[in-house]
């Protein structure tokens, strides 16, 4: 898992430290501590800057690369998918330990929750970007390439890293399949190949998203020192209880001793759970709308201005280029994380930089989440798949655009609450347009739209079971009267419809 020095750092060791001393010197009115550590990072990372371009990326041009990367994902893909699951760490443990446990070389943030993870994960790793660190990130699921998940210093490993990653890890993979009742899931083996990447960086600090749930997690075999739970809802509850507060059993599995946690606004039962759960690993709390929260937002061109409190004080005059309130609590908590990462409200009485901060939320991106990839008529693309997740975005969308007529196209998974999903978008949806993904789990054209029909009535859903004719006929919908000048398309239903409406928009 070799990677080539980063340009600047060929330079004799004297003058890599009179580099090093000159930057701690130039920090010395902060922190003592945090300044060794920003100045050790900026050194390590002086090729590094802030991730430009799609941040979703493409198929490797290179057509070998391209062709390897296929064999990595056709390989991958014949292990036990993500919705077939063993509640139990103990392979990936295995996997950890003759790998040499990778997963201990760098200090983590661990992230679960139901919504909003991927997006707070994403502003997490800004701010620690911002504030000079070397940061890995890992989410799921991927919008367009597997090779998402794996990010460093925020911008997703290229194919040609995630190929040698995943060769390099092969053997000691094999090793445990041989060893173990079952195999390693393909989600296991991609926490393996992210937890190792990160130590071959490596990485200041990483940001850890969970798969599902948080106990028996695959991503559960670190310790983090900050814990992170966005808001707990109904989803999987064949797999994590069929309660909020059942749900949080589940999820505060990945709050460990002495640990501190950041938690958004929770559900009553969810909220009770999660802290007898800190009670009883000596962790400490701190809470949104207590300890930290949402001061004021305001609707902005390309997004939204907020003032934060965080536990060190407020933050006033940030751009978030992301809409809806949601975002805006994402936001509070991401920035919650940072600053007791930072030990900031608990052992040191002050603020983060406040234009570091600024700085780092204007850069965040969240691709398929409330992403508007054509005008005329809008198309917005978002990855809500359960009826608490639909809710929030109906919000922000009539909030940030005020359509005088949005159309939906709908596919979702086999297993989701989808009648929730179409109750909560049926105020604002004229119609809807129900289809398919390409996903072996995506639930059949006409199964969806019987369910559709029993929210919106037979008259305001069509039938189109290609998602290409889908999107069609919805930006047809749109734009067939002038009176609905202000009209939109809202594409949703699941992270794999947006995935797959974002590459024909884009071919488009």
């Amino acid at each position: 898992m070799s990677e080539q020095q980063p340009e600047g750092q060929d330079r004799d060791r004297d003058g890599t430290f009179d580099e090093f001393d000159q930057i701690v010197a130039e920090e010395a009115d902060r922190d003592p501590d945090l300044a060794v550590i920003e100045a050790g990072s900026r050194t390590l990372r002086a090729q590094a800057g802030p991730p430009t371009g799609d941040p979703v990326p493409a198929r490797p041009e290179d057509p070998e690369v391209a062709k390897a990367l296929l064999e990595v994902e056709q390989e991958l893909s014949t292990r036990w998918g993500e919705t077939k699951l063993d509640p139990s760490v103990s392979r990936i443990e295995a996997l950890m330990d003759v790998l040499g446990q990778p997963q201990r070389a760098y200090p983590t943030i661990h992230v679960t929750g139901t919504n909003g993870k991927t997006s707070t994960a994403r502003m997490i790793e800004a701010l620690l970007n911002a504030f000079e660190l070397r940061t890995g990130r890992y989410t799921s699921p991927h919008v367009q390439s597997v090779t998402e998940r794996i990010s460093l210093d925020g911008a997703p490993i290229s194919a040609e890293r995630f190929i040698e990653t995943y060769h390099d890890i092969k053997p000691y993979v094999e090793m445990v399949d041989a060893a173990e009742d079952f195999r390693l899931s393909f989600f296991e083996v991609l926490t393996g190949m992210a937890y190792a990447a990160f130590a071959d960086a490596p990485v200041d600090a990483a940001v850890i998203e969970v798969g599902m749930g948080g106990t028996w997690d695959a991503t559960n075999v670190i310790d983090a020192s900050v814990a992170v739970i966005t808001p707990i809802s109904l989803d999987h509850t064949d797999r994590l209880g069929s309660t909020p507060g059942e749900i949080a059993q589940e999820k505060g599995g990945v709050i460990k001793q002495d640990a501190t946690v950041i938690l958004a606004q929770q559900p009553v039962d969810a909220a009770q759970v999660l802290l007898k759960r800190a009670v009883e690993v000596d962790a400490t709390v701190a809470r949104e709308g207590m300890e930290f929260g949402v001061v004021s937002r305001e609707v902005a061109v390309g997004g939204q201005m907020l003032t934060l409190r965080g536990m060190g004080g407020e933050y006033d005059n940030i751009f978030l280029p992301l809409y809806g309130a949601h975002m805006a609590h994402n936001a509070a908590v991401a920035l919650a994380a940072v600053e007791a990462f930072f030990g900031v409200g608990g052992q040191q009485a002050r603020q983060l930089d406040a234009d570091t901060v600024r700085q780092a939320f204007a850069s965040v991106t969240s691709p398929g989440r409330m992403e508007v990839v054509r005008r005329s008529p809008t198309v917005i693309l978002d990855a809500a798949h359960n009826p608490a997740g639909a809710q929030v975005t109906a919000e922000a969308v009539t909030e940030a655009f005020g359509f005088s007529r949005l159309i939906g196209v709908v596919a979702a998974s086999e297993g989701k609450d989808v009648k929730g999903v179409f109750e909560a978008f049926e105020p604002i949806f004229a119609e809807v347009v129900v289809t398919e993904n390409t996903s072996h789990r995506a639930m059949g054209a006409d199964e969806l739209a019987a369910i559709a029909v029993e929210v919106f009535g037979p008259d305001r859903v069509q039938v189109e079971p290609r998602l290409d004719d889908a999107l069609e006929a919805a930006v047809t919908l749109a734009e067939e009267e002038a009176e609905y000048g202000g009209a939109g398309v809202l594409v949703t239903g699941s992270v794999i419809t947006v995935g797959e409406a974002r590459l024909l928009f884009k071919r488009s």
